[in-house]
């Protein structure tokens, strides 16, 4: 099934925006009037890119900048911060190539062909190869900490937990033949935070084993 890339039509623009949000304050809402007033970025072309920044995960549904927009403010995590959120905007394109931020053009436009079902020549088709070349320059794609494995991009999850989760397993229970009983089991779900630290994680597990898990 053919599916729509997001991408912009003003490329220049939400680089430029992009620029302008490293160095202005954060607001508490993301809005035309921000980005006109606070950026001097006017006109319907700036208030156009405010979707897409959305789309990238740096602004919420509701209009108030994410952590990853903070992240992204910081020179020093700046570009980490805008290749996860180009992870998060081209996501389809990463399940057909988990490597398409290293494509040449040619690659990347045959996917995005694929993907959209758009003419090679059309517009849409060229903005969305403008778009994602512009982001991805400024991006980085090998800084990401080799000991986090992401479920999604908003819920970092450390790639040891399978130790800590081998640890909790129930033991088993030795079972005669001859006694009668109801066997029972239990599903457990985790809503686990959006940390790096390993430490919290310990002591969930830790919690676990002791007060459910070795009852």
């Amino acid at each position: 099934m053919a599916e729509n890339l997001p991408y912009s039509t003003s490329i220049g623009t939400l680089e430029k925006i992009l620029e302008k949000i490293k160095s202005a304050s954060v607001p508490e809402r993301f809005t035309q009037d921000f980005v006109n007033t606070k950026l001097a970025m006017k006109g319907g072309t700036a208030n156009a890119c405010i979707p897409i920044l959305k789309k990238m995960g740096l602004v919420g549904s509701d209009g108030s900048p994410t952590e990853l927009y903070r992240e992204f403010r910081n020179p020093k995590k700046s570009r980490t911060a805008l290749g996860t959120a180009f992870r998060r905007l081209y996501e389809r394109l990463y399940e057909m190539n988990e490597y398409i931020h290293d494509a040449d053009d040619s690659d990347v436009l045959g996917l995005i062909v694929e993907c959209t079902g758009n003419e090679k020549n059309a517009t849409a088709t060229k903005y969305t190869l403008s778009t994602f070349n512009m982001l991805r320059k400024h991006a980085d794609f090998e800084s990401h900490d080799e000991d986090m494995e992401s479920v999604d991009v908003g819920n970092p999850i450390p790639k040891n937990l399978e130790q800590h989760i081998s640890e909790i397993q129930p033991q088993r229970q030795n079972t005669n033949t001859q006694q009668k009983g109801i066997n029972l089991s239990y599903t457990i779900n985790l809503n686990l935070p959006a940390t790096k630290d390993i430490e919290v994680f310990n002591a969930i597990f830790k919690s676990l084993k002791q007060h459910i898990l070795d009852q």
